[in-house]
Order: C-alpha cells, then sequence, then structure tokens
C-alpha cells in the first residue's frame, strides 16, 4: 500500500529516506551528492529501488532516470516534482563555487553590492571585523574610500578573504549551496572558509600575516603568462633556478614566476619559438623559489591554528585534485611555493560533480574564461557574482535568478 510522500520539506524528507534504502544496498552511508553508480549502485539494484519508490510513495519512474537524476539530492528534487504534479522534465541546479585569486582586485570592489545589499553588507562587515585585529584597517572603509594601497600585497589579500567570503555567504544566504569549491591561490582560503575547513577567524589571522609576510619580502621577482603549454614552459625556464611554472591556468595558458633577469631570458625562448607571452603588473614571484623565505614565519602562525578536515568536497590547486586532508600549516605553507594547478583541479571537479553552474566568486571576472575554455562548448554555464567595478545588486539578482534563488535589493543606506 502506498503513502503519500512526506510533508513539510519534500525534497529533504525524500533524500532522507533514499539515503536510508541506497545506504542498505551499497552496505554504508551515501552523501547527498555523491553519484550513485560511484557507490556500487547498478541497474540491477536501481531498478530494485524504483520498485520500493514506487510501492512505498505510488511514483513510477524509468530506468533512465538513474542518469538523468544521478545523487541523491537530484532523485529527491525529482521525486518530489513528480508528487506535486510538476513536470518530468524536473531538473535541478547544480552549482559548484570557484574563488578567484590575487589580480582581481580593483578599486571600489564591490562598492555597488555594499551600498544595495543588505545581506552582502551584513557579511562584507563580518569579515572585516574579523580582519582589522590582525590588518589594523577597515576592509570596508578601503573599499568604499577606493583606497589606492588596494594592490600592496599586505592589503590585497585579507581585503579579498574578505569580500570573496561575504559574497559566498550572500549566495549561501539565499540558498545557493555548492557541490563543492575551488580556490585559485588566495582563494583558497575564502574555499576552506565555506568549506568549513576554517574558521573565519582563523583564516582572516593566515591570510593577515601571510600578505604582511609576503610584503616584507624583497622586490625584484615578477610573473609572466604565456600562451605556452606546460612543455613549452619547461623547456624555457630550463637552467632557470630561480624561475618556475607559477600557474596552470588551461590549456596554453601558463603563469611563469621568478626573478626579472631570468623571466627576461625565458621570455627570448618563446619568442623564438613564436610563443607570446607578456609581464604581469605584481610586486612578487608569487608561487615560484623566491616566496621560500616567507614560508617559516608563516608556518609558525599557521602552527598555532587548527585547520580541519573540509565539509564540502575541497578542489586543491595545490594537488589539482579533490582534497579531503585537513587543511592545516604543512598544507597552506605548502601552497606558498606550489604552482597553482587550477586546470587540473577545475577538470577533476567537472568530471566527478557534472555542475550545471560555476559560480566565480571574486570582485571582478577573472577566471570565467579559462572555466569557459575547460568546460567547453557542452560544459557548465559560468556565472561571475561580479563582473567588475560596475557591479551591482542588479546583476547579483541576475545571478541569483540564474540558480533560482531571490536577492535581498534595498535601497542605498543614508
Amino acid at each position: 500500500m502506498s503513502q503519500a510522500v512526506p510533508g513539510g520539506s519534500q525534497e529533504a524528507a525524500l533524500a532522507a529516506w533514499l539515503q536510508e534504502h541506497v545506504g542498505r544496498y551499497v552496505h554504508g552511508e551515501v552523501a547527498l551528492d555523491t553519484p550513485l553508480f560511484k557507490r556500487g549502485l547498478d541497474s540491477v539494484a536501481m531498478l530494485s529501488l524504483f520498485g520500493e519508490i514506487e510501492d512505498t510513495f505510488g511514483l513510477v519512474l524509468d530506468p533512465a532516470d538513474m542518469w538523468d537524476q544521478p545523487t541523491v539530492r537530484e532523485l529527491a528534487w525529482y521525486l518530489a516534482a513528480l508528487s506535486a504534479g510538476r513536470p518530468r522534465t524536473f531538473s535541478p541546479v547544480r552549482t559548484v563555487f570557484v574563488f578567484t585569486g590575487q589580480g582581481s582586485q580593483h578599486l571600489g570592489m564591490t562598492a555597488g553590492l555594499y551600498r544595495n545589499s543588505t545581506s552582502f553588507r551584513r557579511h562584507l562587515t563580518q569579515a572585516a571585523a574579523a580582519v582589522l585585529p590582525h590588518f589594523g584597517v577597515s576592509v570596508t572603509e578601503m573599499v568604499l574610500s577606493k583606497d589606492p594601497r588596494i594592490h600592496e600585497t599586505a592589503v590585497t589579500q585579507p581585503a579579498l578573504l574578505a569580500v570573496e567570503y561575504a559574497l559566498a555567504m550572500t549566495l549561501l544566504e539565499e540558498d545557493v549551496r555548492p557541490q563543492a569549491v575551488l580556490g585559485h591561490g588566495i582563494g583558497e582560503f575564502a574555499a576552506a572558509t565555506i568549506a568549513g575547513a576554517l574558521t573565519l577567524a582563523d583564516a582572516a589571522e593566515l591570510v593577515s600575516h601571510r600578505g604582511a609576510i609576503m610584503q616584507e619580502l624583497p622586490t625584484g621577482g615578477s610573473m609572466m603568462a604565456t600562451c605556452a603549454d606546460p612543455f613549452e614552459a619547461a623547456e624555457a625556464t630550463a637552467g632557470e633556478p630561480c624561475v618556475s611554472i607559477a600557474a596552470l591556468n588551461a590549456a596554453r595558458a601558463t603563469v611563469l614566476s621568478g626573478d626579472l633577469a631570468g623571466l627576461g631570458r625565458a621570455q627570448e625562448r618563446l619568442d623564438a619559438s613564436g610563443i607570446s607571452s607578456t609581464f604581469l603588473e605584481v610586486t612578487h614571484a608569487f608561487h615560484s623559489p623566491l616566496m621560500e623565505p616567507s614560508a617559516p614565519a608563516f608556518q609558525t602562525v599557521a602552527r598555532r591554528l587548527s585547520g580541519g578536515k573540509p565539509q564540502v568536497p575541497f578542489y586543491s590547486t595545490v594537488y589539482g585534485r579533490r582534497y579531503d586532508g585537513p587543511l592545516d600549516a604543512a598544507y597552506w605553507t605548502r601552497q606558498i611555493t606550489s604552482p597553482v594547478r587550477f586546470a587540473d583541479a577545475t577538470r577533476r571537479l567537472l568530471a566527478e560533480h557534472a555542475p550545471t553552474h560555476v559560480v566565480e566568486i571574486g570582485p571582478k571576472a577573472v577566471l570565467s574564461p579559462f572555466l569557459r575554455r575547460i568546460g567547453g562548448d557542452n560544459g557548465p554555464k559560468v556565472l561571475p557574482v561580479c563582473r567588475g567595478p560596475q557591479s551591482n545588486a542588479v546583476h547579483l539578482a541576475g545571478v541569483l535568478s540564474a540558480l533560482s534563488a531571490g536577492p535581498l535589493v534595498e535601497q542605498e543606506p543614508r
């Protein structure tokens, strides 16, 4: 005898029922967003499960639904849609968050959102308060006053943490929840905080000290964006001990970092092979051997704090894959000199979660072109939550609409 789909939060009740029953088939716990076939639920077991669903809820499913709704969360949404008489083409949004790194900062970043979004203003104020004891300057004041110091490393890093945390929390408050997170460089700290591996207070302390320690390093290093693939970049830097690959962003999008003289020679070699390159406007050679002197002082600070394991799938750009270990002092110290394996981590994330939408979280769209290139023509829709200096609550409303959420917008405070 069939029973009605549980009332209240239908999707939550259905998800709990599915987790219990699927768990019996696979002899273990089943996460909401893990594809069922990866847990060993084959077509025979799925047909048996569908029979239980029909007997219990009176809802008839087609075997093809196993592939169209591959996770417990999606299947629960689909069952709730069927129960409510909504179209069978119901397809939930599957979102992942990608946090931008250094270089996305700009004068007055997110000032329009601060003035017009209640939620963003509240979360930025919270993040700024966490940073203030270690930073000594109000992030919100720097944003609103368009302070040019925003481009100094000691300022950029904690300011980006505060802004990215506030942007992500604004989305979470509107019930936009990521299936996974990924951060580029300094963006990994905001990603780790949203994933539950760092508290906001610990992230603020870590990033503030990180930026200050790096700023104290001697200048003389630089970074260079190239159209080389990793092998061509390695050939160009052969024999240059102070130059290394700093970031692998996409196919033929490799960044080199190191001392100016060595980068100049690498550029000459690339030019001779017909490969274009351009120097970036940075103060230091990030993610290169020249950053090694900052590691001991930073590690001393990091060891005072406890980094836990992420509670949301965390795709590490240090390792280029999902990372389930603790995000502790060892991880963050290694990150300082490790290349940013953005392309590898992104490919793994897209393959393992098949998101419908990738949200770039940062004050300016920097990674979106790389994300679209990696995703290809049939990849997920890429939505930067901020396009640049002109972004405001109206643009945020459009992003939330695309993600099936609703914004909180109000008039500018007086």
